[in-house]
C-alpha cells in the first residue's frame, strides 16, 4: 500500500488543542494573576515585545526560554510556578507558589513581578488578582472569611465543580490594586480539577475585563451618536417638509453617512471582540456548574445584575450605530433620487428650450434666406440687363428687358438657394 501523505498543518493544527493544558495545582496555594494590553492597536501589535518580556523575566530567575514562536509557556521561576499565554488582544502570566501567608491577599504575593519589570511592560495591565486556595473548612469559618475579606454587597459565592470546592470573590479592586478570589478546596479534590477552578475564575475575570472596554467605547460614543441621530432626521425631516433644495442637502447627509460609517469600521473590531470575551466569560461560569451557597448570589447571578446591563447596552449601540447608518444610506438614496429627479426636470426644460430657440433660428433662416433670394436676385438683375443691354438695338427698351428677365432670374436664384441648403442638410 502506498504511503498516505500528510497535509503539512495536521499536526500543528492537531497539536493545537493541546497548547494550553490546566494548570496542576495543590492546596493550600497562593496564586497571583496578571493580564497586560496595549492601549491602541492591541491586536496588531509587535507581539516580539510580549516574548522580550517573559524572556526578561525568566533571565532574572535563570529559567529556560520557550520555543521561538511559542504563544505559551510553563515552568519554574525561583519558588513559583509561573504559566504564560498570549492572547489576540493582551498577554497573561499566572504564578503559583505552595503555601499561603498569613496575611490573607497579601500585597506581598504580587512581588513575584518586580516593579521594575513590571515598568518595561509592552502595555498596560488590563487586570490582576490574587487567588487564596485553601482546604474547606466549616461552613461558619468560610462566612467568617468571606466577611472579612470581601465587600457583602457584591460577594458572589457558589459550591463548584460537584462540590469540589467553594469559590468566593467580589469583583471589586483592592487598596493594592487586585481582585480577590478564595478557593475553599474539598478534601480529596484532585490537582487537575482545582487547576481548572483557578484558571476558570482568572479567565472569567480577564474576559469580564476585556469585554467591559467595549462598555467604555460605547459610553465615548453616545453622545456623538446621538448628535448624528438628530441630525439625520433634522434632515429626513427638511426632506420632508423643508424647502430646502435637495441639491444642498445631499452634501450634508453624505456627511453625516460618512462620519456613521467611519464610527461604524473604527468600532467593528471592539464590537466583535466584545461579544466573543461575553461569551467566554458565560462559558466559563456554565463550565463551573454552580451551586448555591447558603442561599448567596453565585457568579451567574452577579453577571446576570452587574455585568449583562453592560453587554447589553454595548449590543444595543452596535445596533443603534448600524439601523442608524443604514437610515443615512437610505436617506441618501432618496435624496439622491430626488436630485436626479429635479435634475431631470431641469434637463427637458433646457432640452425644451433649445427646440424653441432653435425654432426661432429657423424660421429667421427662412427669413434670411427670403431677403438673401431678393438681394441676390437684385444684382442678378442688374447683370442680365447689362449682359442683354445689345437687345435695345431691337427696339426694346431697357425697362422692357430689365421686367422680362426679373421673374427668370429670381426663379433661378431661388432654386439655386434651396439646392444649396439641401445639400447642406
Amino acid at each position: 500500500m502506498p504511503p498516505i501523505h500528510d497535509h503539512p498543518l495536521r499536526y500543528a493544527l492537531a497539536n493545537e488543542l493541546h497548547a494550553r493544558p490546566f494548570p496542576i495545582s495543590t492546596a493550600p496555594c497562593s496564586v497571583v494573576f496578571l493580564a497586560i494590553k496595549q492601549t491602541a492597536e492591541a491586536a496588531g501589535r509587535d507581539r516580539s515585545q510580549d516574548r522580550e518580556h517573559l524572556l526578561n523575566l525568566l533571565d532574572r530567575h535563570g529559567a529556560p526560554h520557550p520555543q521561538p514562536e511559542a504563544t505559551h509557556y510553563a515552568g519554574q521561576i525561583g519558588r513559583h510556578w509561573l504559566k504564560w499565554e498570549q492572547h489576540t488582544e493582551f498577554v497573561t502570566y499566572t504564578a503559583f507558589s505552595e503555601g499561603v501567608s498569613e496575611r490573607a491577599f497579601n500585597p506581598a504575593d504580587f512581588e513575584v513581578f518586580p516593579a521594575e519589570w513590571l515598568d518595561q511592560a509592552p502595555g498596560q495591565r488590563i487586570t490582576s488578582s490574587l487567588l487564596r486556595v485553601v482546604h474547606r473548612p466549616d461552613q461558619g469559618t468560610i462566612k467568617a472569611n468571606m466577611s472579612d475579606w470581601f465587600v457583602p454587597e457584591s460577594l458572589a459565592v457558589s459550591r463548584v465543580l460537584d462540590d469540589a470546592a467553594v469559590a468566593a470573590g467580589d469583583f471589586r479592586i483592592d487598596p493594592a490594586g487586585h481582585m480577590r478570589f478564595a478557593v475553599f478546596v474539598t478534601e480529596g479534590t484532585g490537582q487537575r480539577r482545582i487547576g481548572r477552578i483557578i484558571q476558570r475564575l482568572c479567565e472569567i475575570e480577564t474576559y469580564k475585563a476585556m469585554s467591559m472596554l467595549g462598555f467604555a467605547r460605547v459610553k465615548q460614543l453616545n453622545p456623538k451618536l446621538g448628535a448624528l441621530d438628530a441630525r439625520v432626521t433634522e434632515l429626513m425631516n427638511e426632506m420632508t417638509d423643508g424647502p430646502a433644495p435637495a441639491d444642498e442637502m445631499l452634501p450634508q447627509l453624505l456627511s453625516t453617512s460618512t462620519e456613521l460609517e467611519t464610527m461604524a469600521a473604527r468600532s467593528s473590531f471592539r464590537f466583535g471582540a466584545t461579544g466573543a470575551y461575553e461569551a467566554i466569560v458565560n462559558q466559563r461560569i456554565f463550565s463551573l456548574r454552580e451551586e448555591r451557597f447558603e442561599g448567596r448570589q453565585t457568579f451567574a447571578d452577579f453577571m446576570m445584575r452587574r455585568y449583562e446591563p453592560a453587554m447589553r447596552t454595548v449590543n444595543s449601540t452596535e445596533t443603534r450605530l448600524r439601523m442608524l447608518s443604514d437610515r443615512a444610506i437610505r436617506a441618501g438614496e432618496l435624496l439622491r433620487t430626488r436630485v436626479d429627479v429635479e435634475r431631470s426636470a431641469q434637463n427637458q426644460a433646457l432640452l425644451e428650450s433649445m427646440d424653441r430657440r432653435a425654432d426661432m433660428a429657423l424660421r429667421m433662416q427662412h427669413t434670411v434666406e427670403g431677403l438673401s433670394v431678393v438681394a441676390i436676385s437684385y444684382y442678378a438683375v442688374s447683370l442680365a440687363g447689362y449682359l442683354l443691354y445689345p437687345l435695345t438695338a431691337l427696339g426694346i427698351s431697357k425697362g422692357m428687358l430689365t421686367a422680362l428677365v426679373t421673374l427668370p432670374v429670381v426663379g433661378l436664384v431661388w432654386l439655386g438657394i434651396r439646392q444649396i441648403r439641401k445639400r447642406l442638410e
